[in-house]
């Protein structure tokens, strides 16, 4: 049976009830991943019945799909705003100002795409090794070509990119680790914290 909106145009009821689909199985998959997760407990989380969620997805893989795949386009789209036309510095800092706000606000996502990866990125594998690749590849050329210019210190530009990811996502994925260890006071502030000592470490690391 062809699923909604599958060969026509939605309605406004479809595309709600798609969103809440989706909205609960964020929470259901970045808590359990894939194999823990069931369609009975994103239908509870969603407050519908199982019954219609299969009415459109064909079972829970087809929405882990989808929300992957819409996923790695919102996560690389900060990357993807890097301009060769900006000022090198403030490129760099605008691009980790923004990963450290989608880890603050966008931490289920985030928690999902690094569940996916670690269990070897069965679904994303093949965007992972091309469309990420060449995206990362044009970016960290332009981030090369302005060392060559003498503009930014002399660093693997590939390396710097993984760094502030890791850096970055870190807030999100581990955020219970970090508010057990800053404490109920520094916690408030740990996401301004962490951009500012970022932005103060890369200065200094690519000051020319």
């Amino acid at each position: 049976m062809a699923k909604a909106g599958a060969t026509s145009r939605p309605t406004r009821i479809q595309r709600e009830k798609r969103q809440a689909i989706f909205e609960a199985a964020l929470d259901v998959f970045s808590e359990k991943g894939l194999r823990g997760a069931t369609l009975d407990q994103i239908a509870k989380a969603a407050g519908i019945s199982k019954q219609n969620i299969v009415y459109y997805f064909n079972g829970k893989e087809a929405i882990y799909s989808e929300l992957l795949e819409g996923l790695l386009e919102q996560w690389v789209s900060p990357l993807r705003d890097l301009s060769a036309d900006g000022d090198p510095m403030e490129e760099i800092l605008t691009y980790v100002s923004r990963k450290i706000e989608m880890s603050r606000d966008m931490p289920r996502e985030s928690r999902l795409f690094a569940t996916e990866v670690l269990h070897g990125a069965p679904r994303l594998g093949d965007m992972l090794n091309t469309d990420l690749k060449t995206l990362v590849d044009e970016k960290a050329a332009i981030i090369a070509g302005w060392m060559v210019e003498g503009r930014l210190a002399t660093i693997d530009p590939h390396h710097l990119i993984f760094s502030i990811w890791a850096m970055t996502q870190h807030y999100a994925d581990f955020d219970l680790q970090v508010q057990a260890v800053l404490g109920p006071v520094r916690s408030d502030t740990r996401f301004e914290d962490a951009e500012a000592f970022i932005t103060h470490m890369l200065v200094r690391t690519l000051r020319p």
